[in-house]
């Protein structure tokens, strides 16, 4: 019998830490089980594939990092396809489907999903299935696993129609088909944003930053379509008809958390708790559907050969080695946060130039003892100094292997899992997935298999993903899991430099670069019998220690040897202060938040030294932390610029504190956080906004502050011009858009 011919498909890819990636490879891996392959490929290895001659349906799958950014290896895709010389019809001939992943704990939700979706509309591509956004800030599995169980019935009725088309069978438009040929199992209920009436205040700056997308809903029946303004078709976690479980999921409920048991006379019995490492009924219980085993990729060997000890990144040549010459704690010792102001000697470095509102990366290791004790759990401590050796196994299944770029092949295992390996990453399920093969215990097993299983997903969230475990906690909790170091490779990845944004102006502190964080520190829960240190900020803690100045201390006149680090440059070109210095300005930043503000007003202070007669537009400042004794960062600083007028208003508030704020005594209550105070002083801030033209820019935290900031905004936005919400979110997405509602969030 002849063999039958696999119909092809293409997947590309953009991945800043991996999840878009490891999708991707999912999706090429699963091919071969729906009678298809696939060639999978990084958007950035423009050398392995041609959308221009692309005659197969193409799968994307993309990440946003930073700001609405893409991954570094989508961004020159993304250039290449903005480019205005392209015609209308540039890509007529393509069709295609797209999953964005991001997060709604920042700004520009999905942004880089969403750029390259409607750009390729832009130029004449067609979907084929429905685009997905999935949520990291509630789980990508949510719109993640009911979006790949689409796809395959998708994917098969786009090649059926393109084979119909190039037989000159049918002249039917793509897009009038896609909704014939996507799968059975998905609904999508189209509706435009004006027919939405329940529109919560907590959806408004993802709805509002792209104001033409369309709501859907997913449920298992037929496809139907209702009327819609945009006819691109999409879905979202919060678009999504969920049943009762992942409602569940969605809230993370676990429901193995059982309520108070009694029997039927009324005697209580012992109240079992779910955890870690125990589940309940119904989940114990419960068939469970487990993600398909991730095929092994890599051969792993160590080697007794002699290899020079790296004590530095490995790509140093591309990083500026700089000395921390000062290191101060900001907060009184009593304060429930610790914050501190380091400053970097950048005077040897003349190309290290940055511009208030830049960022900059800091590359930290691994903890010392947590790289120890995962060399324990490999039973590898006495191998520590030999040289891994990493290579493709000749009989992997895996779609488009290769070695990872992060791990180069002269490096002790010592040093791998200290400079290269993110060994502090959020287990992904498909890596508890391989942790079953590879456990002994039974029990254990079934646990695993239960947090990688789709009914184990609420579980997953609160143990695993919601408290930030990492593989050394997991391994600790699953003491029979033993895997072998290649799975290690093939699934943690890289170890990612940490952002810091710049609190100074070089014109005040020529040759110098200050920045400020808090020293995170991490609780003991489930999974992690003890609390810990952030990776970064607990290294720079313990390394900047012997020059550290506390509050109301001098500096030591002893010369201890000054630290240093390794930093490079990330420019901010949207972050920045008004390039015409007349343009008014408000500034959003409570807590560490008030880091690059502090830049602005260095510069805005200079400058008005230097052009006297020059028109400066007001400046706004709203600031905010626990307790105006103990962490009111910068006081004397920020009152410096009110006194020169370089500062036109300080408004600040004090969460903890029974105090009326100082510059409005007469307040009927006394603000308690920023967004309070920014309605307090509501005209001012319409007026400067919507008549003046004037620009608001919000730094700090991404998940409480900033979505509080937005819909104070959007509520005096909607009350000064008297819209509707809609109307109000739309006038917001407008300021974002002009770029005078800018964002610099973390999570």
């Amino acid at each position: 019998m002849p063999c039958e011919v696999k119909h092809r498909f293409l997947v590309l890819y953009g991945s800043q830490k991996g999840q878009a990636q490891s999708i991707a490879e999912g999706v090429a891996d699963e091919a071969g089980e729906h009678g298809l392959v696939a060639d999978i490929c990084c958007l950035d290895e423009n050398h392995k594939y041609n959308l221009e001659k692309e005659n197969s349906p193409v799968v994307f799958v993309v990440s946003t990092t930073g700001d609405g950014e893409p991954p570094d290896n989508a961004l020159q895709f993304v250039k290449r396809i903005k480019k205005k010389t392209l015609p209308s019809d540039h890509y007529k001939h393509l069709c295609y489907a797209l999953l964005a992943l991001g997060d709604t704990n920042y700004a520009n939700f999905c942004n880089c999903g969403k750029t390259i979706d409607h750009r390729l509309q832009e130029v004449g591509a067609k979907h084929f299935y429905a685009t997905g956004h999935a949520d990291d800030g509630v789980g990508l599995e949510l719109v993640v696993d009911p979006w790949l169980a689409g796809l395959w019935e998708a994917i098969k009725g786009a090649l059926s129609k393109m084979a119909s088309d190039r037989e000159g069978h049918s002249n039917t438009d793509l897009t009038d088909s896609a909704a014939n040929i996507s799968s059975p199992d998905i609904k999508l209920n189209l509706l435009s944003l004006a027919d939405d009436q329940n529109c919560e205040s907590a959806r408004a700056s993802e709805e509002a930053a792209d104001s033409k997308s369309t709501f859907a809903a997913l449920s298992s029946a037929s496809v139907t379509q209702t009327t819609a303004s945009d006819p691109r078709p999409t879905f979202s976690a919060e678009d999504i008809g969920l049943d009762s479980q992942s409602a569940d999921i969605a809230a993370g409920v676990s429901k193995s958390t059982p309520e108070t048991q009694t029997g039927d006379v009324g005697v209580s019995h012992a109240v079992l708790e779910a955890s870690l490492t125990c589940s309940l009924p119904p989940l114990s219980e419960s068939s469970l559907n487990v993600p398909a085993l991730p095929p092994p990729y890599l051969d792993v060997s160590l080697q007794e050969d002699a290899v020079e000890e790296v004590n530095a990144p490995l790509n140093k040549e591309a990083l500026h080695e700089v000395p921390i010459s000062r290191a101060v704690q900001l907060t009184r010792g009593d304060s429930v946060k610790t914050a501190l102001l380091l400053e970097l000697d950048i005077s040897a470095h003349p190309t290290l130039t940055f511009q208030p509102g830049d960022s900059f990366d800091v590359f930290c290791p691994n903890r010392a003892s947590e790289v120890g004790e995962m060399l324990r759990r490999l039973g590898l401590q006495d191998q520590r100094n030999h040289r891994v050796q990493v290579s493709l196994r000749k009989d992997t299944k895996k779609k488009g292997a290769q070695v990872p770029s992060y791990v180069p092949q002269n490096i002790t295992l010592q040093c791998l899992l200290t400079r290269c390996l993110e060994i502090r990453s959020v287990p992904k399920k498909a890596f508890l997935r391989a942790l079953v093969e590879v456990t002994g215990d039974g029990v254990q097993r079934r646990r695993l298999q239960e947090l990688s299983s789709k009914q184990g997903a609420a579980d997953y969230n609160l143990y695993v993903r919601d408290p930030s475990l990492s593989v050394v906690d997991l391994l600790a909790a699953f003491p029979s899991c033993s895997p072998p170091l290649s799975l290690l490779i093939e699934h943690l990845p890289k170890l990612q430099p940490r952002p810091y944004s710049a609190a100074s102006s070089s014109l005040r502190h020529p040759g110098k670069l200050h920045f400020v964080f808090n020293a995170v520190e991490f609780p003991a829960c489930s999974g992690r019998p003890a609390g810990r240190k952030g990776l970064c900020t607990g290294w720079l803690s313990e390394l900047i220690n012997p020059i550290l100045v506390y509050p109301g201390r001098t500096q030591s006149s002893d010369s201890p040897g000054l630290p240093k680090i390794h930093v490079s440059l990330r420019p901010n070109c949207s972050f920045r202060p008004p390039a015409d210095p007349s343009v008014p300005f408000i500034m959003v930043g409570p807590g560490t938040g008030v880091a690059p503000f502090i830049g602005f007003l260095q510069q805005r202070e200079k400058e008005r030294e230097e052009s006297p007669e020059a028109a400066f537009g007001e400046t706004w400042l709203f600031f905010g932390c626990r307790h105006k004794d103990r962490d009111f960062l910068f006081r004397e600083e920020l009152e410096g610029f009110v006194s020169s007028g370089t500062l036109s208003h300080l408004k600040v508030c004090f969460s903890r504190d029974n105090q009326v704020e100082e510059e409005a005594p007469t307040s009927p209550a006394a603000p308690r956080y920023v967004q309070h105070n920014l309605l307090l002083n509501s005209q001012h801030i319409t007026d400067i906004l919507l008549k003046q033209n004037g620009c608001v820019y919000v730094c700090g935290d991404a998940k409480n502050m900033a979505k509080d900031v937005n819909d104070s905004l959007m509520e005096m936005i909607r009350a000064e011009l008297q819209l509707d919400q809609l109307d109000a979110m739309k006038r917001l997405a407008g300021l974002r858009e002009e770029k005078r509602y800018l964002q610099d969030v973390w999570g």
